[in-house]
């Protein structure tokens, strides 16, 4: 049995990927795309005054060790992509290097991964979008009607095609880059609270138990850069410019981040800005651009943030609707998941029910009276941050276990060197997240084990799935992840 697949790549694909001609990508021009989808004004005035408060002035440094360790990953990662010529999907990457079994399970771990990272966000867009009505308005909204509104622009920005949100990603990611560098050039101009200072990346500073919880946020910030490789079949020279895009985007993203979050401490000094952060983290970023720049700024920094948020979240649910497209076109989920809407052209069957999970679960969290920002946010957000550390840890042990099997001229350092030196930071950086969970989450001890324990099942439930297959369909099984006929 023949089963059609998007060519692995469409599992992650971000906006405009299935519509650009062949050829027609620069190294700049992917780089954009996967920056544009990292929304940086979420992960920022979002979630960076959080790793503020638990990590100490350190902060800024877990975000240039994050990027460090996933440069490291990289060369590995891109370096087997001139060999996968079917593109970016992790599972697709581990299935080769480590074997079926293992990249099924990858795949759900992936699909449940992306959907915890999502779904989250909804509770952030609910934290944000409150706090933004009454700055702006005065007004004082629940957070349920705003979770459930931006569920159903998400699923109708999904539906209408890849297009559309390859259009709102561009001009929302000049929008929030620019507010930050306007409160950046503000704090510098004046000084900061007590003159510059480079304590945030004294050893002293880093070398903490929070640093444990900046490295979560961290990496967290970084989800989808792996998308680079997808373009593979649009670059111009896809062995130079994929490389290239994903370096460059790594970089720009672990520089800025680090710079931003430098630059937000020495808004309220290194002695001031935890209490601050403690008093009002949602509020950091807002009264530090309201001292630097002007109310005018904070209000503009209100509206971007809200659209930086709804930009985060279209990333997202693209990216899972072509994981639910592309296992379900496998064979490996209901192949109902995986029709085409015939005008949009686009995955609309998985993206209806991705926006059906979303709101089963901000309904379920609105019920148990949740809090949308420490629980909603970072409760759903840890097992999909755990799922997606887990899936590159085994993507760069599948580097090395794939090139030991096939002929190749790549160099040592490549294929072995440093995958292996990655795959040892992401464990050590994994083993760190975990033994300090209860920082990242505020939760219980029960709390913690279901988070953690959430994505070590979803995957033993996909090696089940593999015996299953070899054993009932075995002609699924046999194509899983196959590379496309040319």
């Amino acid at each position: 049995m023949s089963v059609t697949t998007p060519d692995a790549s469409e599992e992650s694909t971000p906006p405009a990927a299935a519509t650009l001609r062949s050829g027609s990508l620069g190294t700049a021009d992917i780089a954009f795309f996967v920056v544009s989808a990292a929304a940086p004004l979420t992960v920022m005035a979002g979630v960076a005054p959080l790793a503020i408060l638990l990590g100490g002035i350190g902060a800024p440094a877990g975000y240039l060790i994050a990027g460090i360790t996933l440069a490291v990953f990289a060369i590995g990662f891109t370096t087997m992509s001139r060999h996968i010529k079917s593109g970016g999907a992790f599972y697709a990457y581990i299935t080769r290097g480590l074997g079926r079994p293992v990249g099924i399970g990858a795949a759900l771990l992936a699909l449940v991964g992306y959907n915890g990272m999502e779904i989250g966000v909804y509770g952030l867009l609910a934290s944000a979008g409150k706090d933004s009505l009454h700055a702006l308005f005065g007004a004082d909204v629940p957070w349920l009607p705003i979770s459930l509104a931006g569920l159903l622009l998400i699923g109708y920005g999904g539906f209408r095609s890849i297009d559309f949100g390859a259009k709102v990603l561009g001009v929302l990611l000049l929008a929030e880059t620019g507010i930050l560098v306007l409160l950046a050039g503000g704090v510098l101009v004046k000084g900061g609270a007590h003159g510059l200072s480079g304590a945030s990346f004294a050893p002293d500073n880093v070398l903490v138990s929070g640093t444990a919880v900046v490295l979560a946020f961290a990496f967290a910030a970084f989800t989808g850069f792996e998308s680079t490789v997808i373009y593979r079949r649009e670059a111009r020279d896809p062995e130079r410019t994929v490389p290239r895009a994903t370096y460059a985007a790594i970089g720009f993203l672990g520089l800025f981040y680090a710079f931003v979050v430098w630059i937000v401490i020495q808004a309220f000094g290194n002695e001031e800005v935890i209490a601050a952060a403690a008093k009002d983290p949602g509020g950091l970023f807002f009264s530090a651009i309201t001292t630097y720049v002007g109310g005018w700024a904070a209000d503009l920094m209100h509206i971007f943030m809200v659209t930086s948020i709804i930009a985060s979240l279209l990333a997202f649910h693209n990216a899972i609707n072509r994981y639910g497209l592309a296992l379900a076109e496998e064979g490996v989920l209901p192949r109902s998941l995986g029709r085409i809407h015939p005008r949009h052209r686009s995955p609309y069957a998985a993206g209806i029910a991705q926006t059906a999970l979303g709101a089963v679960v901000v309904l379920a969290f609105w019920a148990a009276g949740a809090d949308p920002y420490q629980q909603l946010l970072l409760w759903v957000n840890t097992p999909g941050m755990l799922g997606l550390f887990i899936l590159q840890l085994l993507a760069a042990i599948a580097v090395p276990c794939y090139f030991r099997r096939v002929r190749h001229q790549e160099g040592t350092l490549r294929t072995v060197v440093a995958p292996i030196a990655a795959a040892v930071l992401l464990a050590t950086a994994i083993g760190l997240v975990i033994t300090h969970i209860d920082l990242f989450t505020g939760a219980s001890t029960t709390v913690n084990t279901v988070l953690i324990g959430t994505a070590p099942v979803v995957f033993l439930v996909g090696l089940a799935l593999a015996w299953w297959l070899r054993r009932e369909r075995p002609e699924v099984y046999a194509e899983f992840a196959a590379e496309p006929t040319p």
